[in-house]
C-alpha cells in the first residue's frame, strides 16, 4: 500500500477552518523555549501557525507528497523539520534532547486519524516522561471517552489509564463541515497536561494495567466476575481481593474512582515484581 493509501485507510481528515485551527494553537500556548510536535500536519493549515510560535517544530506526516510539499513551502524556515514518519511506532523519548531550551516543554500538537488515534493516544501518554502537553484533535466520541468520569456510559480503561498519569479536558467541538472531506461525525480537541506523578499510587504499573483492563473487559458483569475472566482467576479469588479492598464485588467497574482502583491494586492481582498472584493452574 503506498503512504497516500495508508493514509486514507486511516480515516484522515484535514482540517481547513483558519479560526478553528488558531484556537487549537493558543490552547497550546507555545513560546519559542519550546519544542513542538505536530501529528499529521497535511497540508499546513496548523504547521504555519505553530512555527510563529514555537521554538522548534518537527512536523511528522505519514503521506511521502505532503511531506515533499510542506519541506518545500517551509525551506525558509531554519527551526521547522518535516519528517516521514508514523505516529504510531515514532520514539517520542527522543523529544527531550530536541527542545530549543531546557526548560522549555515538549508539546504534541497533533489531528489524529480517527482509526489510529487510540494507539497514538496511548503511545504518548507511555512517553509522557518526555512530553509535557498535548492538545489532540480526535472524533469526538474517543475525545468524550478519555475525559470521562465515574458511573459514566464512557468511562471505562482509556479513561483511567490516561487520567492515571494526565490532567483532562475537552477544550473545543469541532463540527464535519471544518474539514475537507468532511467526516461523518463531530470531532473534538482534547488538552492534557502531563502530571508529575501518577495521579494515585500505583503498586505495580503493569499489574494496575492488567487489573483496570480486566475490569472493563465485560462491562455488564459484576466486578468479581470481569476480573475472574479478565485476569485468569477464580471468582472466589476475585471476590478476596475485592473484600480487602472494601469494594462491593456486585459493582460494576465504570462506578470505581482511580482512587478505588488503587486501593483495589494494592490487594489484588499482581505482586511487585510484576507476577500475577492466585493463578489457577
Amino acid at each position: 500500500m503506498t503512504t497516500a493509501g495508508r493514509r486514507r485507510a486511516l480515516g484522515q481528515h484535514f482540517l481547513r477552518d483558519a479560526g478553528i485551527a488558531r484556537r487549537i494553537v493558543e490552547t497550546a500556548g507555545l513560546s519559542l523555549g519550546d519544542l513542538c510536535v505536530e501529528i499529521g500536519p497535511g497540508e499546513g493549515v496548523l504547521t504555519f501557525l505553530l512555527a510563529e510560535r514555537a521554538g522548534r517544530l518537527l512536523a511528522l506526516e505519514v503521506d511521502e507528497k505532503l511531506v515533499e510539499g510542506l519541506r518545500s513551502r517551509l525551506a525558509a524556515l531554519p527551526h521547522v523539520e518535516v519528517r516521514l514518519a508514523d505516529a504510531r511506532s515514532f520514539d517520542y523519548s527522543t523529544l527531550p534532547a530536541f527542545r530549543p531550551s531546557p526548560e522549555g516543554r515538549a508539546v504534541i500538537v497533533g489531528n489524529l486519524p480517527y482509526s489510529a488515534s487510540k494507539p497514538i493516544l496511548e503511545r504518548l501518554v507511555a512517553a509522557r516522561t518526555a512530553v509535557s502537553e498535548m492538545v489532540l484533535t480526535l472524533q469526538k466520541e474517543v475525545a468524550e471517552r478519555v475525559a470521562a468520569g465515574p458511573c459514566s456510559k464512557r468511562y471505562g480503561a482509556l479513561s483511567v489509564l490516561t487520567q492515571l498519569y494526565c490532567d483532562v479536558r475537552l477544550a473545543l467541538s469541532i463540527p464535519p463541515g471544518a474539514f475537507r472531506p468532511p467526516p461523518q461525525v463531530d470531532s473534538a480537541v482534547l488538552h492534557l497536561r502531563v502530571l508529575a506523578a501518577p495521579r494515585v499510587l500505583v503498586r505495580e504499573e503493569g499489574g494496575f494495567h492488567r487489573l483496570v483492563k480486566a475490569a472493563f473487559s465485560q462491562r455488564r458483569k459484576t466486578l468479581a466476575n470481569a476480573l475472574a475472566g479478565g485476569l485468569g482467576v477464580s471468582v472466589a479469588t476475585a471476590r478476596q481481593w475485592l473484600a480487602a479492598a472494601g469494594i462491593d464485588p456486585a459493582r460494576r467497574a465504570e462506578t470505581l474512582s482511580l482512587q478505588e482502583f488503587s486501593r483495589l491494586n494494592s490487594f489484588g492481582p499482581s505482586n511487585p515484581d510484576g507476577k500475577m498472584k492466585g493463578l489457577q493452574r
